[in-house]
């Protein structure tokens, strides 16, 4: 799994208690061409956490998609993830790399800070994270990460760029112009609706909207 680049629609999940719901929205992303799938849920307890990241990872393995756990080493060996994402204050990476072992992903959130992302290319991990790009509601108080930075980052780096933060299909082309490997979207995925058609089928189309900018096919 570790081959699988990180590129193209990275997917994040967004705070919800309702596994089922979740999962319904999961499939439908899985279903529509993202890469990646991060699960992130500030809000769950331990079983909860552990219940719904065992259920996407069943969903992730359908489609051949690595899941990614925020923040949560322990977790991810637990259920056996194909691997995790730090924080700066997330724990040691080479901890991580040591516990993970070679075959698991590691992603670093670098924010604005290009020599963040040069200690963690340093230390091992597979792809490094700037944000927030623009205006986010996940973290509204996130530092801004200028445009410019995925450019500089791409002549001294090799390693995939993520994109995070207030990134919609309206500003999405600006940062993969500027450099980035791929997008990782929370709320301009999951929040979209369509009264007709139903929740899954918007998320459907919003996917493959956002892949289409990257030249895949739907």
């Amino acid at each position: 799994m570790k081959s699988k680049k990180i590129k193209g629609l990275y997917a994040v999940t967004a705070d919800e208690a309702n596994t089922e719901h979740l999962l319904s929205n999961a499939k439908a992303a899985l279903s529509a061409g993202i890469n990646v799938l991060q699960y992130r849920n500030k809000t769950a307890s331990k079983q909860l956490a552990a219940e719904q990241a065992e259920a996407l990872l069943l969903l992730c393995r359908e489609y051949n998609v690595p899941l990614i756990i925020n923040d949560d080493v322990e977790l991810a060996l637990k259920i056996d993830a194909d691997g995790v994402h730090l924080g700066a204050s997330d724990g040691n990476l080479r901890d991580a790399r040591k516990k993970l072992g070679e075959d698991k992903i590691i992603g670093a959130s670098c924010y604005n800070r290009l020599e963040i992302a040069q200690f963690a290319a340093q230390n091992g991990v597979d792809y490094v994270a700037f944000g927030a790009c623009f205006v986010s509601g996940t973290k509204p108080n996130a530092p801004k990460a200028d445009l410019k930075l995925f450019t500089q980052a791409k002549q001294v780096l090799d390693l995939p760029i993520v994109a995070i933060g207030g990134i919609t299909l309206e500003n999405a082309p600006s940062v993969i112009q500027a450099g980035a490997d791929a997008i990782a979207v929370i709320g301009a995925l999951w929040n979209v609706s369509d009264g007709s058609a139903g929740d899954a089928q918007a998320i459907q189309k919003t996917t493959q909207q956002f892949t289409q900018l990257f030249g895949q096919p739907i």
